[in-house]
């Protein structure tokens, strides 16, 4: 199949042909007629298959020219680098036509993001937080929106975003078609599908656990967080084979410590992106990732969800995911556009049950390699690795296994339920007032 059989019009072939694209992925191919028929759809891809075009080409298809201010397509993202993202394909699409498009998110002025929505848009990318603020201001208005995509909608329920979807599909108009991306199948995600689509079409290109052909998986044993950087360092030192290395971390504080770890030796190659970086800060380290001028980028599963860097030499999972489908977005980082890629994953004892649980859901053993003799192996501990102590003597941790020195309070030490009547008791006894306010009450008591 080429994009001649879909059937587009002559701007969109335009654009197609600038961006050199003849042959359309296979999610792209299988949802362009669900979601050109206006049907809901769930649409379950890997990461970096080319689900913008999947969603957006149908829909630019049918968009007619507008001069209406509110927006009648809506696409939710869950991070401001996907709005930013999203925005740009949808720019590249919509080249030749006279379509309005704009990215919101927070971390910017919204007063600016105002006057912008207040001089008319048609498509509107948007973080769930930053367009649930926009449409409380009332400057949004959303009952003219059409069509509502959700893109990355599993991460969107990770970052905990229920919530916010529910109030927003409160202010948007029942008759409109639902459009849904997400890598992942989830109980969450399913739930979210019964709440709120109509018999929707599912579209299912690749399980998600099926490891991508052109991407070589291996593995090391390593005991801690120090020998884990020591070999990294190993590999990294390798510059021509380790020309692009992506590094997954578990979390921000593990992202800061491995990038203070790494900056003394790679000060010149290396960046950091985690939610706690300011958002010029994210979109600069990206930015120069992908452009080349940096060699390592370190990043958290959230932050590196979704976007779309070429020619990314290896993926490094310094720390091994607790759930297997986020080893499989990470991976999905390299060998994209048929290209090879690696993906290596280190992992401590701890992390053994995580490891049988990725290769369950791969069905695939990842090849174990020794670590070289040129590594050295630590026996320093970071805090989350050293033995935790238990405090016999402290009140608040209690023991489990309570000795036979523990006994119940002395019955002149157990409190009694006194009842209802308790209260009455201590009014008589300390002659309180009967009616509330009377401060003479007590006054006249004494007199008699």
């Amino acid at each position: 199949m080429t994009f001649e059989d879909l059937n587009l019009n002559t701007p969109l072939y335009n654009a197609l042909n600038d961006l050199g694209f003849t042959t359309p992925t296979p999610i792209q191919a299988e949802a362009f007629n669900v979601v050109n028929s206006g049907a809901d759809i769930v649409g379950i891809a890997q990461t970096g298959t080319g689900k913008t075009f999947a969603y957006m080409l149908p829909i630019l298809k049918n968009l007619k020219f507008s001069t209406q201010e509110m927006p009648r397509v809506l696409v939710l993202v869950p991070t401001r680098e996907l709005v930013v993202q999203v925005v740009d394909e949808i720019e590249k699409l919509a080249k030749y036509m006279n379509t309005r498009v704009l990215g919101v998110y927070g971390g910017t002025n919204i007063n600016t993001q105002k006057q912008a929505i207040a001089e008319g848009v048609d498509i509107l990318v948007s973080t769930p937080g930053r367009l649930y603020d926009l449409a409380l201001s009332r400057v949004l208005q959303l009952k003219s929106i059409q069509k509502l995509v959700i893109d990355e909608v599993d991460v969107m329920l990770d970052l905990g975003f229920r919530h916010q979807l529910i109030n927003i599909f409160d202010l948007l108009p029942e008759k409109r078609q639902n459009i849904m991306f997400s890598a992942t199948m989830t109980e969450d995600v399913d739930g979210l599908i019964n709440d709120f689509f109509k018999a929707p079409e599912r579209v299912s290109i690749a399980v998600s656990g099926t490891p991508l052909e052109n991407i070589t998986q291996t593995r090391y044993n390593v005991p801690n967080f120090y020998t884990k950087t020591n070999l990294l360092k190993h590999l990294l030192n390798d510059v021509e084979t380790f020309n692009k290395v992506l590094v997954f971390v578990s979390n921000k504080k593990m992202a800061d410590r491995l990038f203070d770890t790494l900056d003394a030796v790679y000060h010149d190659e290396l960046c950091v992106i985690h939610s706690n970086k300011t958002q010029n800060y994210r979109l600069r380290s990206i930015e120069q990732f992908r452009n080349g001028d940096k060699r390592i980028l370190v990043a958290t599963d959230v932050m590196a969800r979704g976007l779309d860097i070429d020619n990314i030499s290896h993926v490094i999972n310094f720390d091994t995911p607790n759930y297997p489908e986020n080893y499989m977005h990470r991976i999905g980082r390299t060998g994209r556009a048929e290209r090879m890629g690696d993906a290596i994953l280190f992992s401590t004892e701890k992390e053994q049950e995580s490891v049988e649980s990725i290769e369950k859901l791969m069905q695939v053993q990842v090849t174990l390699l020794d670590i070289p003799e040129a590594v050295e192996i630590s026996t320093e501990l970071i805090e989350e690795e050293r033995p935790q102590i238990k405090e016999r003597n402290n009140p608040v941790k209690r023991d489990e296994n309570i000795g036979a020195a523990f006994h119940e309070k002395s019955e002149k030490n157990s409190q009694e339920n006194k009842g209802g009547s308790y209260k009455f008791k201590i009014a008589a006894k300390y002659k309180k007032p009967k009616t509330r306010g009377d401060k003479n009450y007590n006054k006249r008591n004494k007199r008699k």
